[in-house]
């Protein structure tokens, strides 16, 4: 893996280099192992929380794992294109829009014990626009190339905080075009419903029940670019103990096989169906 500055990224997605790499701020993660018509995001992936915040920070080390989507880039990190945040979204949220990206409350709990400097609201927001400008290029470029794209944004919600019963997996598509993409749409839920999965543990598949598909990173790429599909794809937190703060790493295995054949296939279905 490279250390890169976001120029250097962008040059190389604009000849078509195959790298892999970690931005030099350390906040996201890049690899390309191949330019197809599809890519893989897991922007709450991310832990880091820089050290310069910690003592304002009201939420403990549990609490911002809680909300965060620890494992989503592994269960997709076998694909050709991956990318990921590496920075809690508690430091910067990159599933919301710059003007929101920075939390002052955060699931019913004030953040900060004090304001936080502009300055270091400032060092926030130039990680997420950064970001950005990765995911713009990286789109740019597949779309030229192919023609139309597919984008599987990878979360986790913790299902054991609702009071009814819940599915496996959600796709948020409110923000998509329902009505051109809608082959895709459904059998992407149909594949995510068959899943098997280790100890029992059902897979149930449904569309915009917990979530409707409203994050920053679908939209940016849905406003920006006609002929790229992004699936909110939400895995309930079935491969931990959210409780507990306990993985199970034998789960998150056997999404990740799963996906390695049946995420491929669909895209390629996707693409045959969409190319011009």
């Amino acid at each position: 893996m490279l250390k890169l500055s976001i120029e250097a990224i962008i040059k190389k997605i604009e000849a078509e280099e195959l790298f892999e790499a970690v931005s030099d701020d350390y906040s996201f993660t890049i690899k390309i192992d191949d330019y197809v018509p599809y890519a893989c995001g897991a922007v709450h992936d991310g832990h880091q929380f820089r050290k310069e915040l910690w003592a304002n920070c009201k939420h403990t080390e549990y609490e911002r794992w809680f909300e965060e989507d620890p494992a989503t880039k592994e269960m997709v990190n076998m694909h050709p294109i991956v990318i990921a945040g590496m920075d809690s979204r508690f430091e910067y949220d990159l599933n919301r829009g710059p003007g929101n990206a920075i939390y002052e409350d955060a699931w019913g709990k004030q953040l900060w014990y004090k304001p936080l400097p502009d300055a270091m609201i400032s060092k926030s927001l130039e990680k997420h626009a950064n970001f950005y400008k990765v995911v713009y290029a990286l789109i740019s470029k597949l779309e030229s190339k192919f023609g139309v794209c597919i984008v599987y944004d990878m979360h986790s919600y913790n299902w054991k905080r609702w009071d009814r019963e819940v599915p496996t997996w959600n796709l948020g598509t409110a923000n998509v075009d329902q009505d051109r993409f809608k082959e895709d749409i459904e059998s992407w839920s149909t594949i995510l419903g068959k899943m098997d999965l280790p100890n029992g543990i059902p897979s149930t598949s449904k569309i915009n029940d917990t979530f409707q598909g409203n994050g920053y990173f679908l939209k940016f790429i849905t406003q920006n670019f006609d002929n790229t599909l992004v699936l909110a794809t939400e895995i309930a937190k079935v491969y931990c103990d959210e409780l507990s703060q306990i993985m199970y790493p034998e789960v998150v295995d056997a999404v990740e096989k799963y996906l390695r054949t049946q995420l491929k296939n669909h895209a390629e279905t996707f693409y045959t169906r969409h190319k011009v």
